[in-house]
């Protein structure tokens, strides 16, 4: 590619490569500059946050001084991201990673390594590092420890390290420098972070050797992943994307890196997306049992059990990475995305009424069970008295999973998704794995969700299950009633569903979520999961062909390292909202797998 244009300072989202070391993720635009970092966690507030304001938000650039191309990869079966730039003196690799400490496992440090390789001729790089702790907001300052740049606010500190990269200077709320990059030359350059810990300063050895760890520890783990269909790479990638999103001390799993990227440029749907939905969590476990990463699968099950056990027996819509149960919502004083405000920090939705999380809990539970693995005699019991709840509440109103923010109403996907609930504890009960006590008023109030769903919340005119009871709308989200078996996929209330959703709301690949009102002003992109969800309803129903052209088009829609965001602009293929996507990922293999095996059938 070529020199990266930015508009107003800001680059396009589909720019972005993610980083990360399994606490926190850093974004690297195309033309080297790290305009996102949240320190010292993933949903922490941000050092560097150019990505949400190009003005105040601080970034850490590294490019060359001339015209350059730029062209990127991440390194094979890792996250450690390479940029060769091409100058007409020369050219430099950059290497990219959040690094990890030798031999596993994580130490206390927050660690940033960039190395520059000179390559040909003589190409003169600039650096500059921008830290605005706090969103931008805490007062910071730039001062010297023993020689080495550090920035402090309050109790949060960073070390610039710089090895071989000229002399580091202090000016203007900056430290920078330049240096001559020549053929066979290396240099480093690293940011050491600490909050509330000794801020430690390696050596240049040191960081070169856990560079080159972390590239090993990222191919151990995805050597052990074991999909060989068409997709491989593809699905590849987006389970390393997923590793970057999964919270380490917890083994959450984020449903994306960024809070409040647009999903229409200058409108209000900017939302921060750095928790955990309970609406990805069978999709979670589906993908990683998928690929054979069981520690990953058990860690996610296990989090999600304690997590909920907060608020049994209801569910929240998301939860911290670190289990908590509240994410109060704000405003920060940001410009936006190119002005797309407000920028957010916390969720207002974490306190919605949402019936379809029951069906994904138990969907979770159900796979987790099924395929070997133990549920004591605890969770076993707070999962018969989940069900039990079920009974008691599927008849209310919800927000849905969209997480509307008008008035509550009868969504169709959330009933699916309370017999998903019922049917799964019927079936677990049934194996002895939970407590049967009440199996009978289960499979009796099931039958009265699937009476709700088949006489209020179809549409003989449309052919086609519709988004809420008596609503004319559709509702991309109701194909997930195929994905979780609801019903029989291939009868022809599902055909007609399917055909509805590509006649309304497909244009090409791209599937929108939903027609009919939201309660927010202007519009949004077509919803990249969605067109996964169909590709692999489209498998399930066996129009096998028709799955894997549509998957064959999906596939070429990542940016030029393999990721997604959460929507596309299907007038321009602009990327839109948060990225990398956790949901948009574990979609792509959730349909990946799905495909193949209708495939190899």
């Amino acid at each position: 590619m070529g020199q990266l244009q930015r508009a107003g300072g800001y680059a396009p989202i589909s720019s972005y490569a993610a980083i990360g070391d399994g606490r926190t993720v850093a974004l690297v635009a195309g033309d080297g500059s790290i305009d996102w970092l949240p320190l010292p966690e993933l949903d922490s507030p941000s050092v560097f946050g150019a990505l949400l304001d190009a003005e105040r938000g601080g970034r850490f650039a590294l490019a060359p001084d001339l015209p350059y191309t730029a062209e990127r990869r991440y390194l094979p079966g890792t996250n450690v991201l390479q940029t060769v730039f091409s100058t007409g003196r020369g050219s430099v690799r950059v290497t990219d990673a959040m690094t990890m400490p030798a031999g596993g496992g994580l130490g206390p440090l927050r660690e940033l390594a960039r190395r520059v390789d000179g390559l040909v001729g003589s190409v003169p790089m600039s650096w500059r590092v921008e830290p605005r702790f706090g969103y931008g907001a805490a007062p910071t300052r730039l001062g010297r420890r023993g020689g080495t740049a550090v920035a402090t606010a309050g109790g949060d500190a960073l070390a610039v390290c710089c090895f071989e990269a000229g002399a580091p200077e202090i000016d203007g709320g900056a430290i920078r420098g330049r240096f001559e990059a020549r053929a066979g030359t290396r240099a480093l350059l690293a940011l050491c972070a600490a909050s509330h810990e000794p801020l430690v300063i390696p050596t240049g050895d040191e960081l070169d050797a856990r560079l080159e760890g972390t590239a090993t520890t990222w191919r151990e783990w995805n050597d052990g992943l074991t999909y060989q269909g068409p997709w491989r790479e593809p699905v590849l990638r987006s389970a390393l994307a997923l590793k970057l999103l999964v919270y380490a001390p917890s083994g959450a799993l984020a449903a994306a890196a960024t809070t409040s990227l647009p999903e229409e440029l200058g409108g209000e749907r900017n939302w921060d997306y750095r928790f955990s939905w309970v609406r990805d969590s069978a999709f979670m476990l589906n993908a990683f049992l998928g690929l054979s990463c069981a520690p990953e699968a058990r860690a996610y099950f296990w989090w999600l059990m304690h997590a909920s056990q907060l608020t049994h027996p209801r569910l929240r819509v998301l939860y911290r990475l670190n289990g908590a149960a509240r994410a109060p919502e704000r405003e920060l004083p940001l410009d936006g995305y190119r002005g797309s405000r407000p920028v957010r920090a916390g969720n207002a939705a974490a306190g919605q009424r949402q019936l379809d999380t029951y069906g994904e809990l138990f969907q979770t539970a159900w796979l987790y069970a099924t395929t070997g693995h133990r549920i004591d005699r605890d969770i076993a019991r707070r999962l018969a008295e989940v069900a039990d709840l079920v009974c008691r509440i599927w008849r209310e109103p919800d927000a849905g999973i969209w997480e509307v923010r008008s008035e509550e109403r009868h969504f169709t996907q959330s009933k699916m998704m309370c017999w998903i609930a019922l049917d799964r504890a019927v079936d677990l009960a049934d194996r002895s794995l939970i407590p049967a006590r009440h199996a009978e008023r289960w499979r009796a109030e099931a039958e009265a969700i699937r009476e709700f769903v088949e006489t209020r919340c179809y549409s003989e005119d449309k052919r086609s299950y519709v988004r809420s009871a008596g609503s004319d709308d559709l509702d991309a989200s109701l194909l997930l009633g195929i994905l979780f078996s609801y019903g029989d996929a291939r009868s022809d209330r599902w055909t007609g569903t399917i055909e509805a959703v590509r006649n309304e709301l497909a244009h090409g690949p791209y599937v929108h979520r939903y027609t009919g009102e939201d309660g927010l002003a202007g519009s949004e992109g077509a919803f990249l999961p969605c067109s996964f969800w169909l590709a692999e309803s489209l498998a399930r129903t066996g129009r096998t062909a028709e799955a894997v052209e549509l998957m064959d088009e999906l596939v070429g829609l990542a940016n030029d390292v393999g990721l997604y965001a959460e929507e596309v602009e299907p007038a321009t293929g602009a990327f839109l909202g948060n990225i990398p996507q956790g949901l948009t990922h574990l979609a792509l293999i959730s349909a990946a797998l799905a495909i193949t095996e209708e495939i190899e059938r």
